[in-house]
Formats: C-alpha cells, structure tokens, sequence
C-alpha cells in the first residue's frame, strides 16, 4: 500500500449538486482513518476564483483553490459533479456550462483519473472525454445524454461504469459507491470494505442500479453478533455450518439459531449463503476468476451450489450475471 499522497481535485461551479461535493470527501477521509494514513487522499475543491459557490441546495462551500492552481498541480483524481435545471413538472435537464466544460477539458489533461458523478457525466461528455467509451449517469437525464452525444455509449443501469481511466457514476447518492470503488483500486478490497462500514453501506453495489447486494450491516445489538458476521466474513471459504458457529460463538446450536434470528432476522445458514453471494458477485464484477475457483473461494462446495444459491437470491445464473454488471476495464 503507498504513503503517497494522491490529489483528488473536485470541480466547482454555481449550482452544483451538493452531495456531489461533499460525499466522496467523506469517503476518502474515513479512508485515512481506516488504514492510521497509510492510504492518503488529499481532496482540493476548485473554482474559478475563490469566492463562495452556492450549490442547488442553497449552501454556499468555499473553494481550496482555483482552476488555475490545480492546473499546475499534479492531479490524481478529477472528480467532475453535476448540475440541473426543472424544466417541467418532475422533469430535469443537466446543465453543462461552456466555461466549466473548458476546464474540465484542461484538468483532465493533468489527470490520472478522471470521474463524475451523477450528471457530471454531461460535462465530461461535452469535453469530449467520454467519446467512444460507455459511461453512464442518473437515469433521468441518460436520453438526453444519448441524443446530445451519439458517440458515447450511454447505459443507465449500472451504478457505475469504468472504461479505462475514466470512471462515470449514476444518481446522486451512487457518488458513494463510486468513491468507495476507487478506494478499492487504490489499496485494496479490505480498506474499502472498512469504510463501507463506517458509512453503513452495502458491502458493494459497483455495477447494478438493483440492489442485488445484502445490507452490509443489519442492526445488531450484541457484540456477540458483530463478532460472528466479521467471523463469517472472514472464513468465507470454510464450512461456516450452525456447529461451527456455535463453537466459534462458545453457545449451543440452538443458541446460535436463536441470536441469528433475533438480530439478524434469518438463519445462521440463511446468513451465511448471503455473504457467501455477496462476495462472489464481487468476483464476478471486479474478476475474471472462474466458477470454480469462486466456488472455492466462498465456500460454496460445487458449481451446482453456486448456481442455485444465485437463482434463489438473485434470480439469475452467475454466468449472467458476470455478462451484464462486470464492470468494463477499458
């Protein structure tokens, strides 16, 4: 894992989405916290001048620096946010101001990475970035990014998409799991699982706008229970049977059956078949592992296993799900 410091600049202008703005600084922040600065990201907001912006909430936020400022810097990532007008009654469009598109088409120059969230995506698309990739943004305004940009390949479904170096995301709170997956190419699985628990997410939705994925944390109230999920989690690959457990937890069977239910709402087999899904859907989005070795590697025992606990909970083949949510590397 690198000490570097990595530069995420965050373009402002007047209007912008608020939680555009302010929820990936709070992923990267935590983080930091997570891994005691081993993973450092410094977040920079950038504007034309330094003076307030006021976003579409109404909040007016201070820019770090300016356009020309970050210009000079080296950049690790750009993160573009969006902004829309009401053009009738339930109805938006995104805005893309000629100025903002400029500079976003300068920064990028300067970027490693390149990423929006939510509508950014038109801004990107109007940069030119996004020419003859896919890329997607909120569902709302996905037409109007296919009718104003023929030559992007606009998909409305996933939460989010990589295509090379550029990353675009969906609706507004999907800024999220965008930051939470950069976070994973950045240092690791782990360090962005740790912070997903610190925000209380989804272990990771990265490529379905349905939320195929468990909660990451049902509601507990015993420290017995966290200590079995985190147990669970981390021996994926074994067993996991109700004896098992109930060793690990030093109670009976019964016991164990009884706490699962109580807090967790389901069987300590039903929990376990879960997680086991939930981490073998993330191979299957951010891997090209086989079957069987994500069989083998989440305990499921045979294909055939691996196949029915997916019809059951996800109502698809594992294959078919691989086809339409593995995320695009470029």
């Amino acid at each position: 894992m690198s000490t570097a410091e990595r530069l995420v600049v965050i373009v402002l202008f007047d209007g912008v989405d608020l939680l555009d703005v302010t929820g990936p600084p709070e992923v990267f922040s935590l983080t930091r916290r997570e891994t005691g600065a081993a993973a450092d990201y410094r977040v920079a907001l950038a504007a034309e001048t330094l003076d307030p912006v006021t976003t579409s909430a109404g909040v007016r936020v201070l820019p770090d620096i300016t356009f020309d400022d970050a210009a000079a810097r080296r950049i690790d990532t750009l993160l573009v946010p969006g902004s829309v007008e009401v053009v009738g009654r339930g109805q938006v469009r995104a805005l893309a101001d000629e100025a903002v598109v400029r500079r976003v088409k300068a920064l990028a120059g300067a970027a490693r990475r390149i990423t929006s969230v939510c509508v950014g995506a038109h801004l990107l698309a109007a940069a030119g970035l996004l020419d003859g990739r896919r890329a997607t943004t909120h569902w709302s305004t996905a037409p109007q990014l296919a009718a104003e940009h023929p030559s992007v390949e606009v998909d409305a479904d996933p939460i989010f998409i990589r295509d090379g170096d550029v990353w675009t995301g969906a609706g507004i709170s999907a800024c999220l799991d965008l930051s939470l997956a950069l976070v994973a190419e950045d240092f690791g699985e782990d360090v962005a699982l740790r912070v997903a628990r610190q925000l209380v997410m989804y272990l990771k939705r990265p490529s379905g706008q349905s939320q195929f994925s468990v909660p990451l944390e049902p509601v507990s109230t015993t420290r017995r229970v966290e200590d079995l999920r985190h147990h669970i989690m981390r021996n994926i690959g074994d067993r996991l049977t109700v004896a098992d457990l109930a060793a690990h937890a030093h109670v009976s069977e019964r016991q164990v059956t009884r706490i699962f239910k109580a807090e967790l709402g389901m069987t300590p087999s039903a929990y376990v078949e879960a997680a086991r899904v939930e981490v073998a859907r993330n191979q299957l989005e951010s891997t090209d592992a086989t079957l069987e070795r994500i069989v083998s590697h989440c305990g499921f025992g045979t294909t055939d296993t691996l196949v029915r606990a997916f019809r059951r909970r996800l109502d698809t083949t594992p294959t078919e799900y691989r086809r339409r949510f593995r995320a695009t590397a470029g």
